[in-house]
């Protein structure tokens, strides 16, 4: 696998359409996905003292994480207002080899901050309600 671009590396969200066309969230500088798996431990007495796991078992999420700067964007007002509503929304993670995760997510956090003398910044969290695809 080749290297890949950390710019490359963007959240879209959706425009609420059926299906959704998806908008790059403008200003990113940082983003980050973790995918979660809460196993299911199955070790007993015939497990010769090693742990056993039950596959395919257990509860599966998707983490977003991200950071950037603020553009007053549509993508960027979008946010705002799911985090202010609680809505669940669809969003895509893209990657430069043009692998795609697409999903519905919560924002979990959205936090603005900005010096008196620089630009105004914004962190988000997102959770992921559902299963989220690989395309």
């Amino acid at each position: 696998m080749a290297a890949e671009k950390g710019s490359a590396f963007l959240l879209k969200v959706g425009d609420g359409g059926d299906p959704p066309v998806y908008s790059t969230v403008a200003g990113m500088r940082t983003t980050q996905l973790s995918i979660n798996g809460e196993p299911v431990v199955i070790t007993n007495k015939d497990s010769g003292g090693w742990r056993e796991l039950l596959t395919g078992a257990g509860v599966r999420s998707v983490s977003v994480s991200g950071a950037g700067i603020f553009t007053g964007s549509v993508a960027e007002t979008r946010l705002k207002n799911n985090a202010l509503a609680g809505s669940l929304d669809d969003y895509e993670l893209s990657f430069e080899s043009g692998e795609r995760m697409q999903g519905e997510f919560l924002i979990a956090r959205l936090d603005y901050s900005g010096d008196f003398n620089g630009e105004r910044n914004y962190t988000l969290a997102l959770e992921s309600s559902g299963q989220v695809v690989s395309l």
